[in-house]
């Protein structure tokens, strides 16, 4: 049973939020973590990354009860090791979007991620500025959209990231493809009405919790859909990107200062 006045389920992005610039997870982060489940709390990872990061996601949020990935378009049960959800964009629209994105913007670097299975490869055009170590199987694009993907990322050559989503919010109907970006230098095109509010909303049915009881913690654009759908409160961390820190209820501290779980450490001794 929680106790009065404390969220019902919080759900936190990783990386940039969670997880530190390092690409670790505090042992005091972990240790918080467990307190909360302990008190009740459901705690949900909510994250940009793929199933194919599967293995890699638990590691960081150890005692998640449900882990919401791919952007909101898969969402895994831990307790039952079933996925709820599992989204798939069409080839054939992905290939659509990227032309008419590249008519506006010029050639786009592309990587698709088609597969599931953990430390699958990506597909498309290796890009050095990726930041995270990734095997990508150079494909022809026409090849990569084949089939349904998961998602796929886009890097302009001309376009600093925020301004190419905007361009990709202004011609990407919300009924084709959902668009995004996560602190990559990418903008994310995933299928339709797939984010990470949708993606958390399949969590609480399951659960039985209203958004009113959901706190929620994150960084970067991708964040936002959440933070509209919550309604306990929307906390930023200290490094989050300004359009996410300007619809924030409250700010911690930055990912490397452990600002999520100093804030539910603070919550919990209340």
């Amino acid at each position: 049973m929680v106790k009065p006045g404390l969220p019902k389920l919080i759900a936190t992005d990783l990386d940039g939020t969670l997880v530190r610039s390092d690409d670790t997870v505090s042992a005091y982060t972990h240790e918080v973590l467990d307190r909360v489940r302990a008190a009740g709390i459901r705690v949900v990872g909510a994250t940009g990354r793929g199933p194919r990061l599967t293995s890699l996601t638990r590691n960081d949020i150890r005692d998640a009860d449900f882990l919401v990935m791919a952007q909101g378009g898969w969402v895994l049960d831990q307790a039952e090791s079933a996925y709820l959800l599992r989204s798939r964009l069409s080839g054939s629209v992905l290939a659509r979007v990227l032309a008419d994105l590249e008519a506006e913007v010029g050639e786009l670097s592309v990587m698709v991620e088609a597969l599931e299975h953990d430390d699958s490869p990506l597909w498309g055009d290796y890009d050095p500025t990726w930041r995270y170590p990734v095997v990508v199987e150079k494909r022809p694009r026409a090849e990569c959209c084949t089939g349904d993907v998961i998602k796929a990322f886009a890097r302009s050559f001309a376009y600093d990231v925020d301004d190419l989503l905007a361009v990709a919010r202004r011609i990407v109907p919300a009924e084709v493809a959902s668009v995004t970006q996560a602190g990559l230098n990418y903008v994310e095109i995933c299928p339709a009405n797939v984010d990470k509010g949708t993606g958390l909303a399949v969590v609480a049915e399951a659960v039985g919790v209203d958004p009113a009881d959901v706190l929620v913690f994150g960084d970067m654009p991708n964040d936002l859909p959440m933070f509209a759908w919550a309604g306990w409160s929307r906390v930023a961390v200290a490094n989050a990107h300004a359009e996410l820190r300007a619809v924030a209820d409250e700010v911690t501290l930055t990912n490397d200062e452990d600002g999520v779980a100093v804030y539910l450490d603070r919550l919990l001794s209340r």
